[in-house]
């Protein structure tokens, strides 16, 4: 109890302790509500909670009596001394939303979430509802950490086993960025994924040999289409048919030895890919574990103390260390001494083996995940866990991989929903199998499909084994192919937009794909159209869900466009915001708006769009009647290390100054540098400006310019120079009718 005493405020120490309660000032916008029985607490990180030191001086503490007020700029939290777990009448908060404060007790229900994440969509054949994110209407969100597993000592513990309560309670009104960016201090950053898993992947459910592989990797380049990551499903590894948990009805998923039926030079394939600037990933089951039949077991059980003639199989024990780290050593390591990049960890166990043993109720998922990102953080790379979302916490283990959904036209409406509010919990990377898993086979469906991909993380074919749903596009009929390609090459050149937009999301837990409300909280338009939106700051799309009419398959989508100018990126059509527009696309278009005056950053077209240099940069802007100004940063690393973390990276500022019929477009000294770097590149400027005669000059010498106003393209090719030196461009823009 807190002794009476008269009224006094200050700037107390954080945490603060009162009894068998203790808070912690997280960020202005956060605190750490905890009750424990015994009065003793806990700063070992969880999965969730992984960093402990987090605090902030941003608040003020007035006690009165048996009563304390915790006041922020952004909340305010009381709570009455009487010994007790927290309840209505002793704990409360008042948290500012504009003008207007909103109340939370304990036990309120959050009725305006905004949604998160499902952990998978397998066999998923429509819309599904949505578990809660952080984001709310209601202007605040509780996280429940109570009874979490601890780390400790480089390993997971059980937590505390009495009935403590160890809550979040985030404040933010309507300031949603403010609500990542809190979860961000206290759970840490969604980090930077390798630049790989942005570009165009191959996969499917078939037992592919040496030679496939090879033809598979050759017609990518035979007919144009940029390859970036090959993923080898399960026909990789040998299976045991008399040992296993039968998950799916089929005994051995499991499996860590190559098929040398299949692949009998292994070593050779991985080299070439390697050497051609293709990642390659496998798929792994791990929930039977390393057992007798495998090329390693010899040396794992050896490693663990057991004689390996014995033929004894261990079960899969997650939670013991030395049988983990004798794992990675043999089931894993050799394979990434050779050319495997990382790590599908395909684990659909829970409803067999729910728990990791000897850990009550930690499930094999978030700790798995936790657990390859780890290993694959070796020799200063960047960790990867391609793997199902795993819940709270588990944004620092990207990518997620979405599971086997239908390839039906409700599944793909849904989709878009679904990526974008999984934002709001910080899983900013889903990995979906475009097209479907399984399914008919739709053409249109699969374009549609495809065109989604080009503006989310990862552009990954996947199907399961019917030749007819293979996603080879030149597999599938002329117009079909066409917008296919169409897509690919445009997913090509937005890749330096769409890396500097994910180190935005690791800097600034802005996500990649942003819902509506998330820039526009106070609009109610924003919450009423969730079939779109922002990629990045400059960017709106609206993905067509379903089916087109007559032979060029004219689609329908609504879209509300925000206050400002908007162009169709493909039409070049000038659109005004504020409003809400019914198009009509056909099957090579849709919906994808970009903002009056941006620079969009692109590169040309090309077979590794993720490995290849920037050494040709360019600048798209829509040019306006009206006057803009907007800026971008083009940021640029090695795309592979943990350098970045260390400030090895670059940064390009681009800038557009624009009065409606003049202006200039900069592209700014760059800033930083990294391995690989490239010393010089051309710079070539796309101005979108119709019915427009464009001139242009630098450092007052006239510039050529080709295009015309019929077209409203126009280039202006700017020679190769040093990228540490700055490039201004002074651009007039005057009517062709004058």
């Amino acid at each position: 109890m807190i002794c009476p005493q008269q009224p006094s405020t200050s700037h107390a120490r954080n945490p603060l302790v009162f009894g068998n309660v203790r808070f912690t000032v997280i960020t202005p916008h956060c605190v750490r509500l905890e009750y424990a029985p015994s009065g003793e607490f806990t700063d070992e990180p969880t999965l969730f909670a992984i960093n402990r030191e987090a605090r902030t001086e941003d608040f003020q503490v007035t006690q009165d009596g048996e009563t304390v007020t915790i006041s922020t700029p952004y909340l305010r939290l009381q709570y009455v001394a009487d010994g007790q777990a927290f309840h209505a009448g002793n704990l409360m908060a008042w948290i500012r939303r504009h003008t207007e404060e909103v109340l939370w007790t304990p036990g309120m229900a959050n009725a305006g979430n905004l949604g998160g994440p499902l952990s998978t969509l397998d066999g998923v054949d429509g819309p599904r509802p949505l578990p809660h994110g952080l984001l709310s209407t209601d202007g605040w969100y509780l996280v429940d950490d109570s009874g979490a597993h601890v780390l400790r000592e480089d390993w997971i513990a059980q937590g505390a086993v009495d009935k403590r309560t160890d809550w979040y309670l985030f404040g933010y009104g309507d300031d949603y960025q403010a609500a990542l960016k809190a979860l961000a201090v206290i759970s840490g950053p969604a980090p930077l994924p390798r630049k790989q898993i942005f570009g165009s992947w191959y996969c499917r459910w078939w037992d592919y040999t040496s030679q496939d592989y090879r033809d598979l990797a050759q017609e990518y380049t035979d007919h144009n289409y940029p390859l970036d990551i090959m993923v080898m499903d399960m026909g990789w590894h040998r299976y045991d048919a008399h040992y296993g948990y039968q998950h799916a009805g089929n005994i051995g998923w499991t499996g860590f030895s190559w098929n040398r039926q299949l692949l009998p030079d292994i070593e050779d394939l991985l080299a070439e890919f390697r050497q051609q600037g293709i990642s390659t990933v496998l798929n792994v089951h791990p929930h039977d574990g390393i057992r007798d039949h495998e090329d390693c077991y010899p040396e794992f059980m050896t490693a663990l103390g057991h004689d390996p003639a014995t033929k004894k199989n261990l079960p899969f024990l997650a939670g013991d260390q030395q049988y983990m780290d004798a794992y990675f050593a043999y089931g894993h390591a050799p394979h990434e001494a050779i050319g495997v990049d990382f790590w599908w960890v395909d684990w659909q166990q829970d409803y067999i083996m729910p728990y990791v043993w000897g850990l009550p109720w930690l499930r094999h998922l978030p700790w798995l995940n936790f657990l390859y990102y780890r290993h694959t953080a070796r020799d200063g790379q960047r960790g990867m866990s391609f793997s199902r979302w795993a819940g709270w916490g588990d944004h620092r283990h990207p990518i997620q991989f979405s599971g086997d959904c239908k390839s039906n036209w409700e599944v793909l409406t849904f989709l878009v929903p679904f990526t974008a509010v999984s934002g709001n919990v910080g899983c900013f990377y889903w990995a979906h199998d475009l097209g479907g898993f399984f399914g008919e086979r739709n053409a249109e469906l699969y374009a549609r499909w495809v065109q989604f991909g080009v503006t989310s993380a990862c552009l990954r074919l996947h199907s399961c084994g019917p030749e007819e749903l293979d996603r080879r596009p030149w597999k599938w009929d002329a117009a079909t192919e066409a917008s296919l390609h169409a897509s690919f090459a445009l997913r090509a050149q937005l890749i330096p937009y769409i890396y500097s937009t994910a180190y935005q999301a690791y800097a600034e837990t802005l996500p990649l794909l942003r819902p509506m409300y998330l820039q526009y909280p106070r609009h109610a338009a924003a919450y009423q159209h969730p079939q779109q939106f922002l990629f990045g700051d400059h960017l709106i799309v609206a993905p067509i869900t379903t089916p087109g009419e007559g032979e060029d398959q004219v689609a329908q989508q609504s879209i509300w466009l925000p206050e400002g100018v908007w162009y169709h990126w493909f039409t070049g059509k000038r659109y005004v915001g504020e409003q809400e527009y019914l198009l009509k696309e056909g099957l090579n278009s849709w919906p994808l708006f970009v903002r009056a005056g941006a620079p969009i950053p692109l590169q040309p077209d090309t077979l590794r769009m993720t490995t290849t240099p920037l050494t040709h940069l360019r600048v798209r802007c829509h040019l306006d009647t009206e006057a803009t100004t907007a800026q971008f940063a083009l940021y640029e690393d090695d795309g592979q290390s943990q350098g970045y973390l260390q400030g090895e990276h670059a940064v390009t500022p681009l800038s557009c100054q624009w009065d409606g019929t003049r202006g200039c477009i900069s592209i700014g000294a760059t800033q930083g540098t990294f391995a690989g770097q490239p010393s010089e590149r051309r710079v070539t400027l796309e101005l979108y400006c119709p019915g427009a005669r464009v001139s242009a000059c630098r450092n007052g010498q006239a510039l050529p310019v080709s295009g015309n106003a019929e077209t409203g393209l126009f280039e202006i090719a700017l020679p190769a120079g040093a990228i540490s030196q700055a490039i201004m461009c002074e651009i007039s823009a005057i009517p062709e009718k004058e």
